[in-house]
């Protein structure tokens, strides 16, 4: 599984739930762009409307080598979920607090795949008690490297 584009903001603002792997309906350009590594969701957001899900504010870069049919930059993508799976993603969203957030595009079988993950968010303290945790660890592995170097 090769990241074509990561969200590391999600991870950072949102305790993630619950992930899904979902298909994209994208279009020749779009693909090649993103065979480029030209893409950028960080402000990116999925909806689930009329039984289907769109991926809004996934900014997919024009084609350097496109014509005058190449795509709209900003334009909503469907996803292409399962029914249940779009069922059981309408009744975790609805819940408040709870909104549906791209973590990555990546690769699978020639095909451009979607992490989409169900996120609550996240207050300022729990970001602050998260890196708090992180650079306890990193010192702690630090101090056994040390540890484990000097014998």
């Amino acid at each position: 599984m090769a990241d074509i584009v990561t969200n590391h903001k999600a991870r950072r603002d949102y305790h993630i739930l619950e992930t899904f792997e979902a298909g994209i309906v994208l279009h020749g350009t779009e693909v090649k762009s993103l065979r480029a590594g030209k893409g950028q969701i960080t402000d990116a957001f999925a909806r689930v409307e009329k039984d289907e899900v769109w991926l809004y504010n996934a900014h997919i870069d024009e084609y350097s080598h496109g014509n005058l049919q190449n795509h709209q930059p900003k334009a909503p993508r469907k996803l292409l979920l399962h029914k249940t799976e779009i069922r059981k993603l309408f009744g975790l969203a609805s819940v408040k607090g709870h909104t549906l957030v791209p973590l990555a595009f990546y690769w699978k079988n020639g095909k451009v795949k979607v992490a989409l993950g169900v996120g609550k968010g996240k207050q300022e303290f729990d970001q602050r008690e998260d890196l708090k945790k992180r650079e306890s660890d990193r010192d702690m592995k630090r101090a056994t490297m040390k540890w484990s170097k000097g014998k």
